[in-house]
C-alpha cells in the first residue's frame, strides 16, 4: 500500500513538473513574442473571395488610425504555418512596424473555399494568399499610405511564401495599371526563385519588369536545397552550393551590375532598389538564423526609410540586437513539458476502473541471443533494421530507382522462401509442430506479398486526392508502410534465426491480449492526447504561443485537420504497432538506458546517419550525398525527433502495461495529429 501511495505521489509530481514547464515556458515565450508587452499579438481572420485567411497580428503600442505605420505581411513555406515567421515578426514589430504573420490558404487556420482538381492543388494556395492579405491590410486605417494613396506595405515569405510574395507584387503592378495605386511598397523573398512562378507565366524577366520602383530583396542561401541554380534545377540535383548573385538570373534581378556584391542595395533606372543576401545556410535554417533575421531588419530599415513615424523610437536598433531566440528557446521548454506530460497522465488514467484493464499480465521477457553464432546473426539483423529506413529513404520518397526493384524482388523472394521453408519445417518436425510452422509461414508469406504489392503499385498508392489530401503525409506514410513490411520480415528472421523459437511464445511479444485491454488502451490514448491538446489550446488562447523548437512543432488545428488525421490513423497504426513489437522484443533483454538507446538506434539511427551523410558531404564538398533529395531530407528534421519520442513512449508504456497497444495508440494519434497540423492539407480537391 505504501509503495502504491509513493508511486501516485511521484506521478502527480511529474504532472506538476510537466505543467510548470509548459506554463513557465509559454509565459516566458509570450514576453519575448510581445517584446515585453510593447506589442500586442492577436490571432485575426478575414474573409476573401477565395475563403478565409488567418494570421498573427503584431501591433506595436501606439499604432492606430492616429499613428499609422508601415506594415509587413510575412508568410511561410510548404510545410509550415504563420508561427514559423516569429523571428522576423518579433524583431520588426519590436522596431515599431506592424506585422501580419500569415497562414496561407490550406495551411494552419486559413481556409480555401474553392474547388479544384488534384492536379492543380499545388497552385491553389500560394498564388493569391499574400496579395489577398495585402488587400485586407491596405484597407486598415492603422496601415500607412503615402500622400498619393500608395500603401506602405511589404510582402515577404519563405519558400512557397516567397513565390506568393512575387505573385503579390506582380498582381499589384497589374492593378496599378488600372488604378494608379500601388498597395505594395516592398518585397523580400527568402528561399525562393522563379521556378514555380514560371508555371504561371511569371518568369524572372516578367517579375523584374513587374517589380517596378519597389524595394525588393532576396535571401538566397548558399546551401539552399531547392533554388538559385537553374542548371541544377534542370538536372534535379539541387542540393549543392549556390552562388546566386553571380548567375544570369541574379544579375538580372539586380539590374545587371558589372561586379555585383552581396548585401549592396542597387538602384535601377526606374527608381526601384534591389539587394541579394547570401547566408551560408540550408533552406530551413533561414527560419532559425540570427544572420537571416539581421538581413530582414537591414532590408526593412532601408525599404521604409522616410516612412517611419516619430513614435517608432526603436526603428534604428542595430540588426544584431535580437531577442527572438529566447522566444524559441522557451517554446522549446514548453515542448519538453508537453511530451513529458503523457506518461504520468497515462499512469493516472490506468487507475480508472475500466481503463485499468489496459494493464495486462506480463508473461516474461524475450531473451536475447545466447550462443556466439546467434549473437552475430542478431546484431547483423539489428544493423540492417536500423540502416534500412535510411538506405531506402530516397527511393521510397521518389517511388523510383534501383531500390524499388530490389524491394520488389525481395518481397517475392521472402514469399517464396516462406513457402519452401514452411514445407521443409513441416516435413522435419511433423504434425506436432504444425501450428508453429503454419503461423510462421503465413506471416512471412503475407509480409513478402505486401512488400511486393506496395512496390508494384507504388504509383497508384497514396496519390494526392480527396481522401489522402496531405501530400507530404502521403510520402511519409508510404515510407512507413514499406518499413512496416520489412520490419515484420526482420522480426520473424530474428525470432527464428537469433532466438529460441521453442521457448519464445507469441504472448511474450505483448500483442496477444484480451479485447478489453485493447479498448482500454485506445481510450487511454485518446484521453491523454485530448488532455495534452486542451493545454495547448489554452496556451494559444492566453499566450498566443505554441510548443516548438525550429521546425519541430506542436500547434493548434482546425476541425478539418481532425478529419484528415482520422483518415491516416488506421494506416499509421500499422507502423507504430509493428515497430512497438519489434523494438520491445529486441531491446527488453538490455538493462537500463541501453535498451532505450538500442530502441532509438533501431528506429531512427539510420535516419540520423542519413542526415549526417547528406549535409556533412554538402558542407564539406559542396554537393550533398543524395543531391536530388531536397524536400524529403528536410522532412527528417521533424520526423527524427518525433520518432525518438515515439520510441521512448513505446518502451515506457510497454513496461507499464505489459502490452504494445497503449504506446502504439498514443503514438499513432499524437504523432499523426502533429504531422497533419504542420503541413499543407488540400480540402478543396473535387
Amino acid at each position: 500500500m505504501g509503495n502504491q501511495v509513493l508511486k501516485t505521489k511521484k506521478t502527480v509530481l511529474f504532472i506538476i513538473i510537466a505543467v510548470v514547464l509548459i506554463l513557465v515556458g509559454s509565459f516566458s515565450a509570450q514576453m519575448f513574442n510581445t517584446s515585453f508587452y510593447s506589442t500586442k499579438v492577436s490571432r485575426i481572420s478575414f474573409d476573401t473571395q477565395t475563403g478565409e485567411l488567418s494570421g498573427l497580428l503584431y501591433m506595436p503600442k501606439g499604432a492606430d488610425a492616429e499613428d499609422p505605420r508601415p506594415a509587413i505581411i510575412t508568410t511561410h513555406g510548404y510545410l509550415n504555418s504563420a508561427e514559423m515567421q516569429d523571428a522576423g515578426a518579433i524583431e520588426l514589430s519590436r522596431r515599431g512596424y506592424i506585422v501580419l504573420a500569415l497562414d496561407m490558404y490550406e495551411h494552419g487556420h486559413s481556409k480555401n473555399e474553392t474547388q479544384y482538381e488534384s492536379g492543380s492543388a499545388f497552385f491553389s494556395f500560394w498564388p493569391g494568399s499574400l496579395y489577398d492579405a495585402a488587400q485586407y491590410m491596405y484597407d486598415q486605417d492603422y496601415v500607412l499610405k503615402d500622400t498619393s494613396g500608395n500603401g506602405i506595405i511589404a510582402v515577404a515569405g519563405h519558400s512557397m511564401g516567397g513565390f506568393s510574395a512575387t505573385m503579390a507584387m506582380v498582381t499589384d503592378e497589374q492593378s496599378f495599371a488600372a488604378s494608379g495605386i500601388r498597395k505594395i511598397h516592398a518585397g523580400l523573398t527568402m528561399g525562393s526563385d522563379y521556378i514555380w512562378a514560371g508555371y504561371l507565366g511569371v518568369t524572372s524577366d516578367v517579375a523584374a519588369q513587374a517589380f517596378g520602383p519597389r524595394v525588393v530583396g532576396k535571401v538566397a542561401a548558399h546551401y539552399d536545397e531547392f533554388f538559385f541554380d537553374t542548371a541544377a534545377e534542370a538536372t534535379g540535383n539541387t542540393v549543392i552550393y549556390k552562388d546566386y548573385i553571380n548567375t544570369a538570373e541574379g544579375k538580372e534581378f539586380l539590374g545587371n551590375p558589372s561586379n555585383p556584391e552581396e548585401g549592396t542595395l542597387y538602384t535601377l533606372d526606374n527608381g526601384g532598389k534591389r539587394v541579394i543576401y547570401m547566408p551560408s545556410e540550408i533552406h530551413p535554417w533561414n527560419h532559425f538564423s540570427l544572420t537571416t533575421t539581421g538581413y530582414q531588419i537591414q532590408f526593412y530599415t532601408e525599404a521604409f526609410k522616410g516612412f517611419t513615424t516619430e513614435n517608432q523610437t526603436k526603428s534604428d536598433l542595430q540588426s544584431r540586437n535580437q531577442i527572438w531566440v529566447f522566444k524559441e528557446l522557451f517554446e522549446g521548454v514548453a515542448l519538453i513539458g508537453f511530451f513529458l506530460l503523457f506518461i504520468p497522465i497515462i499512469s493516472m488514467l490506468l487507475k480508472v476502473p475500466f481503463l485499468s484493464k489496459a494493464s495486462t499480465k506480463r508473461y516474461g521477457l524475450i531473451e536475447g541471443p545466447k550462443t556466439t553464432g546467434k549473437k552475430i546473426i542478431f546484431w547483423i539483423i539489428m544493423a540492417f533494421a536500423a540502416l534500412f529506413p535510411a538506405l531506402f529513404f530516397p527511393t521510397l520518397m521518389d517511388k523510383s530507382g534501383t531500390g524499388m526493384t530490389i524491394l520488389k524482388v525481395a518481397g517475392l523472394i521472402v514469399a517464396g522462401a516462406a513457402i519452401v521453408l514452411g514445407v521443409i519445417a513441416y516435413v522435419r518436425k511433423g504434425k506436432d509442430s504444425f501450428k508453429t510452422v503454419i503461423i510462421g509461414t503465413l506471416e512471412s508469406l503475407v509480409a513478402g506479398l505486401v512488400l511486393f504489392l506496395l512496390v508494384l503499385k507504388a504509383d497508384d498508392i497514396f496519390k494526392t486526392n480527396r481522401y489522402f489530401n496531405a501530400p507530404t503525409v502521403n510520402q511519409i506514410l508510404y515510407w512507413a508502410l514499406i518499413v512496416t513490411a520489412v520490419i515484420i520480415i526482420i522480426t520473424l528472421a530474428s525470432h527464428y534465426l537469433a532466438k529460441n523459437p521453442s521457448v519464445t511464445s507469441s504472448r511474450l511479444y505483448g500483442f496477444v491480449v484480451n479485447w478489453k485491454a485493447v479498448v482500454s488502451s485506445l481510450l487511454i490514448a485518446i484521453a491523454a492526447v485530448a488532455i495534452g491538446y486542451v493545454l495547448l489550446f489554452i496556451v494559444d488562447a492566453i499566450f498566443k504561443t505554441d510548443f516548438r523548437i525550429w521546425v519541430w512543432a506542436v500547434k493548434t488545428f482546425e476541425f478539418s485537420h481532425v478529419i484528415t488525421c482520422l483518415k491516416y490513423v488506421p494506416l499509421f497504426f500499422l507502423y507504430y504497432f509493428v515497430t512497438a513489437i519489434t523494438i520491445n522484443a529486441n531491446t527488453e533483454f538490455l538493462k537500463g538506458w541501453k535498451g532505450y538507446l538500442m530502441g532509438c538506434i533501431i528506429n531512427v539511427g539510420g535516419l540520423v546517419l542519413y542526415l549526417i551523410l547528406q549535409y556533412g558531404k554538402l558542407f564539406i564538398t559542396q554537393t550533398a550525398f543524395w543531391p536530388a533529395q531536397a524536400l524529403s531530407s528536410i522532412l527528417l528534421f521533424a520526423l527524427v525527433p518525433t520518432l525518438i519520442v515515439a520510441t521512448l513512449y513505446t518502451k515506457i508504456l510497454y513496461k507499464k502495461t505489459g502490452n504494445v497497444y497503449t504506446g502504439a495508440f498514443l503514438n499513432t494519434i499524437l504523432m499523426t495529429m502533429i504531422t497533419v497540423a504542420n503541413t499543407v492539407v488540400y480540402n478543396g480537391i473535387q
